[in-house]
């Protein structure tokens, strides 16, 4: 449980930033469902609800999100569907329920960079970009390794690409954290191969990636590039799971991933 000592319901982003980054222990208050799972004592707590961030439209060649929208209203818009397939919604199911992705927001989820997100490691394989009001606009990929500081993350964009994408996971029990999460995309021969839940935050495997990309597509490449995600990616051993278990079960996910795309 965590305690508030004040909460501010900001009308403009300015406001908000000014608030949050006004004291060390004041932080946004979204969901909140992840904050109650531990305790902490927050100051002041920046609510969001009145900057009208809670949105899915389509703006010239992307998908803009707001930082407010739940991840069940990504999981049930056809505007999504329609533009990126079931990778999204797929990505979303098995989060712990529907009454929790209810309350669940876009932006907490993305910008607390969560190692264990379904979310983060499928918007990975697509051209995500996520905005912040100080650090401004910038791929997904950059924000994941940009070291963390206070800030306030308002929207994500994904650009509509004819691309196929597919999410993959393996857990102990349906409503479980995973055990590890993949998802692949590919554009026209294009390969992107991504890898959450290991247990760190999410990453591309790049040479993987660049091998598959590069070379006839066949079995004995595939087989091949699979090889090549062990020697970027970096795996752990948590209560879920140990580290020779998820590089195992990595090239098995990725594997039937790229199935899919291809």
């Amino acid at each position: 449980m965590f305690t508030v000592m004040d909460i501010e319901q900001p009308t403009t982003e300015q406001e908000a930033y000014s608030i949050l980054t006004k004291r060390k222990n004041n932080q946004v208050i979204g969901g909140s469902a992840f904050l109650r799972m531990g305790k902490k004592r927050i100051g002041t707590g920046v609510e969001l609800s009145k900057l009208n961030l809670d949105y899915i439209k389509e703006v010239d060649n992307y998908v803009e999100i707001g930082a407010m929208t739940t991840l069940r209203t990504l999981e049930t818009s056809t505007i999504l569907k329609e533009s990126f397939g079931e990778i999204i919604s797929d990505s979303l199911r098995d989060i712990i329920g529907v009454q929790f992705r209810n309350v669940v927001t876009v932006g907490g989820t993305v910008f607390s960079k969560y190692g264990f997100s379904d979310l983060i490691v499928a918007l990975l394989s697509l051209d995500t970009e996520v905005e912040l009001f100080n650090a401004g606009r910038m791929k997904l990929d950059d924000f994941l390794v940009k070291e963390c500081e206070k800030d306030l993350l308002t929207k994500i964009y994904i650009k509509k690409a004819d691309k196929k994408a597919a999410y993959k996971s393996l857990r102990n029990a349906k409503s479980d954290y995973p055990i590890l999460n993949v998802s692949v995309s590919n554009d026209k021969g294009g390969f992107k191969i991504c890898i959450g839940a290991r247990p760190q935050r999410a990453v591309v495997a790049r040479l993987a990636s660049d091998y598959l990309s590069r070379n006839e597509l066949n079995d004995a490449n595939i087989d091949k590039a699979l090889d090549l995600i062990t020697e970027d990616v970096s795996f752990g051993t948590n209560m879920r799971g140990t580290k020779e278990y998820r590089e195992a079960i990595s090239k098995v996910l990725v594997k039937r991933a790229i199935t899919e795309v291809i």
